[in-house]
């Protein structure tokens, strides 16, 4: 999955910045961004995952289970813009958005090769806090990096399965993007890449009827989030 966003991110950049160069040197929207603040909106699509670190706790019959998610499910994230520029070249961007998507983990056992899953689905309020350095405008394409950071919490209801993680998150982020000057808006695509901060593992699970589930809790000592985004924002 990550490698299907990056390609298509690499398409689109790549045609776009072929058919500009090919294009008359007619600058569309001149004046875009002489604005002090704007406003805008995003669509885009996403792919969760969990990086967990296991602790090798073993059980009175001798299990040791481990768990991972071997392949992504594509998530769909909508949000707004606000951005105010601080100089030609330097913008501060906050794009508060809801992300919609799951991750389906798989714990197996490791000598007996049982195995179970959890399809955990995940309803994230993000409220992305970012800096964006442009480079100079050629034509009517303009390339970019942006970072920050990305308070998150999770809003939908889960108790009772293996493993159950913390609602709040912080992610630090980092991306690449191109501004494309359209005649009436900018059309921006962006990728960037999210790395979790915080351990997400719920380690006290009074919600489990059966006690003997606590083996899939105990046999992992955190759990941290990743996120890949290829977001479009309409400016």
């Amino acid at each position: 999955m990550i490698r299907k966003i990056f390609l298509l991110f690499t398409i689109i950049i790549s045609n776009t910045i072929f058919l500009y160069s090919q294009s008359e040197r007619v600058k569309n929207t001149p004046y875009v961004d002489q604005r002090r603040i704007h406003f805008g909106f995003l669509l885009g699509i996403h792919s969760q995952d969990l990086a967990f670190s296991h602790s090798g706790f073993k059980t009175d019959d001798g299990e040791q289970w481990y768990a991972e998610i071997p392949e992504f499910s594509p998530g769909f994230t909508v949000g707004l813009l606000a951005d105010y520029a601080f100089t030609e070249r330097l913008n501060l961007r906050i794009t508060p958005n809801m992300c919609f998507g799951n991750k389906n983990v798989y714990f197996k056992e490791h000598v007996s090769n049982q195995w179970i899953s959890q399809d955990i689905k995940s309803n994230y309020v993000n409220v992305p806090i970012l800096i964006k350095y442009s480079a100079k405008r050629v034509n009517n394409y303009r390339p970019y990096l942006v970072g920050g950071f990305t308070p998150s919490f999770d809003v939908s209801k889960r108790k009772d399965t293996p493993i159950v993680l913390n609602r709040f998150d912080l992610l630090a982020e980092v991306g690449v993007g191109v501004d494309i000057y359209l005649p009436y808006f900018k059309l921006i695509p962006e990728l960037r890449f999210g790395l979790g901060l915080l351990d997400l593992l719920k380690k006290n699970r009074p919600d489990l009827h059966e006690k003997e589930d606590l083996k899939y809790t105990n046999s992992i000592s955190n759990i941290k989030s990743r996120l890949v985004s290829l977001v479009f924002y309409f400016e």
